[in-house]
């Protein structure tokens, strides 16, 4: 069903971009914008600006821009409706919608129905929890005896399926929701004798990504039956929705403890985080039984840059610690294991002890990720010379791995005492393993690569034959498109002489003046996005009105949106030069001029464009007459431009 076109505008222009995209990245104020590191592609030095001036988002590294419906299009991958129902539901907006027919579901995108369906799943489980005589004396009792309380239940929408073995099966297909959909998305299996639950008889975990929405689920079974052999765990297969290695359990719940406490402390399941969260402790989040991966750590790294890793006592989870936190270290991120007593794991010693006792455990014992490991494996190889030596190469293995050299020094000094050798050894093997990652990264196993006659003269060739490729008045062109959406409502002075010859003096928006003028002399822009923004503002100008920015940044033309987002965003902001007595004119505060150097470089080059294809002309020509004609086109062609130069030249002088 389609959202009113009022709706939509009143969403856009309600929506902060800063509070959007808060919700995913870690922003840091810099001048009058917000920068972050970008949640597009991985990088180590924050490109990511959000400006909230003009609510839009722009990254100078990969490119990404536009408003805070095209940012959870392109981070959640929603569909445009799905990102402004996002924004509506953000800022209590009400948007008149019906309960979705069948034959509306039927029309839906895949991964519309899939996320419908899981919504309508986990308010299936939450009522059989909490208003079923099975799900009360099951269920809600099994939560209960493990001591976790109704806030916790119902904040993490906690669920239970009941033990017959179709029962969500019939009650969605009820509802309209067909098979094909049910087993895509992993509710129901396909058995000999039809459809089945996948997570009769267990209680349910909803896994939720960063924008709340349901991906997936996690079914704990209660009654184990050794001679049936069934999973303790049933999850989610993996979906158009659901992809396990950058999901983690909690995140939506966790995210802003984790940048309001500048630390993530990840645990294995999904009690762990319950726990956790019951007792105080909100910045926790669980891989949920499954290898740490990169695409998780890039997750947790836009909220912070320190992992604490809170592991079971056992040998099983001081070991499991190991893994993974390479690749932690690689991101350039700080890592901390935490190992608990023998006989504890987070849910038991959460339920066991109070919060400050378990706050000052973390704290007391937290060991940095190198000395953990240092010490750990000097334990496993006691006095065998060989496992020492493993050992050793291990360490320096890791420390290579950290990207910040400084850092790397640090810890070969560390490194140097623990292992009670030289720290120059250590160096010198460091030394060696980083070239030959820098030698594989060149691939090549040897000396570096050779330069050639091609490497040096390739991309010249390739950057000309692009510049060859731009028409004319390329760049003026889209100058004057920057200004139609920066300053278009903006006033300047409009200088004209009259029928009498008098001197005239009007003000004008700038967005009036630019299109009059162009239009008078008949110069339109020859690249089609250009054209088309050009040709809204030359519409509404003859409607009485001037649209502005979010108008162009928000609009349903994918290409008019992005190059709108891409000319209001800047790299480059002057704040706060006069305080240091350095006083810099900015474009508005020479509007006008600016103005009318663009527009006169823009006509001047499109009239050199001309006059040079009137001189081919002539060199063909060989009729007199013609020759006549175009020697006349010559000289107007080339006293415009003098008059343009003349013109421009008053301008600069100015």
């Amino acid at each position: 069903m389609a959202i009113p076109r009022e709706t939509v505008e009143q969403i856009l222009q309600t929506a902060r971009i800063e509070e959007v995209v808060g919700e995913f990245v870690t922003l840091k104020k810099r001048g009058s914008n917000l920068w972050g590191n970008c949640p597009f592609h991985n990088e180590k030095t924050p490109s990511f600006s959000v400006n909230p001036a003009r609510n839009i988002f722009k990254c100078f590294g990969c490119g990404k821009a536009g408003d805070s419906a095209k940012f959870l299009m392109e981070h959640e991958h929603f569909s445009y409706p799905e990102a402004l129902r996002y924004l509506a539901k953000k800022y209590n907006i009400k948007i008149e919608e019906k309960e979705l027919t069948a034959e509306e579901i039927m029309q839906q995108s895949l991964r519309e129905k899939m996320f419908n369906i899981n919504e309508f799943a986990d308010k299936f489980f939450i009522d059989k929890l909490w208003n079923t005589e099975e799900g009360k004396t099951i269920g809600l009792q099994y939560f209960r005896e493990r001591g976790y309380l109704n806030p916790i239940i119902e904040k993490f929408h906690l669920g239970y399926s009941p033990a017959e073995w179709d029962a969500f099966t019939k009650h969605a297909k009820q509802n309209g929701y067909t098979d094909e959909l049910l087993e895509q998305i992993g509710l129901s299996i396909k058995g000999n004798k039809g459809l089945y639950d996948r997570y009769h008889g267990r209680v349910m975990f909803p896994i939720h990504n960063l924008t709340g929405r349901v991906i997936g689920f996690g079914g704990r079974i209660l009654q184990n039956d050794p001679e049936k052999k069934l999973a303790k765990y049933q999850n989610s297969p993996e979906s158009e929705i659901y992809d396990k290695k950058q999901t983690l359990y909690g995140i939506y719940f966790a995210k802003n403890a984790i940048a309001k406490n500048d630390e993530c402390i990840l645990v294995e399941g999904y009690f762990d985080v319950l726990r956790m969260h019951q007792i105080g402790i909100e910045n926790v989040v669980a891989s949920s039984g499954t290898s740490l991966t990169m695409e998780q750590i890039r997750l947790v790294k836009r909220y912070t840059k320190n992992i604490t890793m809170l592991y079971d006592g056992d040998s099983a989870g001081v070991h499991a610690a190991l893994r993974g936190t390479d690749m932690i270290l690689g991101e350039g991120m700080n890592v901390r294991i935490v190992v608990l007593p023998p006989e504890h794991d987070p849910d038991t010693f959460g339920k066991e002890f109070s919060v400050e006792y378990v706050t000052n455990y973390l704290k007391d014992n937290a060991k940095d990720f190198i000395r953990f490991k240092t010490e750990l494996l000097l334990k496993d190889a006691e006095n065998d010379p060989i496992k020492r030596g493993q050992v050793v190469r291990d360490i320096v293995e890791t420390i290579s791995v950290i990207p910040d050299s400084i850092f790397r020094i640090t810890y070969v000094k560390e490194c140097s005492r623990l292992l009670d050798m030289p720290e120059q050894t250590l160096t010198n093997e460091l030394n060696k393993i980083l070239r030959a990652k820098f030698k594989k990264s060149l691939g090549v196993e040897g000396e570096a690569v050779p330069e050639t006659e091609n490497t040096t003269t390739t991309q010249p060739k390739q950057e000309e034959t692009l510049e060859e490729q731009l028409p004319a008045g390329y760049y003026q062109e889209r100058e004057l498109v920057k200004l139609l959406l920066m300053y278009g409502r903006e006033t300047i002075v409009d200088e004209r002489i009259d029928e009498e010859g008098k001197r005239l003096l009007e003000q004008v928006s700038v967005a009036q003046f630019i299109i009059d003028d162009l239009k008078n002399d008949g110069f339109l822009f020859t690249n089609a996005v250009n054209r088309k923004i050009f040709d809204l503002f030359d519409q509404a100008l003859d409607e009485g009105r001037i649209p502005d920015d979010q108008f162009f940044v928000s609009h349903e033309d994918e290409a008019i949106a992005q190059l709108a987002a891409d000319l209001l965003s800047s790299p480059y902001k002057l704040d706060q030069w006069e305080k240091h007595g350095i006083f810099v004119k900015r474009e508005e505060d020479v509007l006008r001029a600016t103005v009318l150097s663009t527009i006169y470089r823009y006509k001047d080059l499109i009239i050199e464009k001309r006059r040079k294809a009137v001189e081919e002309e002539l060199k063909n020509a060989n009729d007199s007459d013609d020759q006549l004609i175009l020697l006349k086109r010559k000289k107007d062609l080339d006293d415009i431009r003098k008059q343009i130069n003349k013109e421009l030249g008053i301008v600069i002088a100015k």
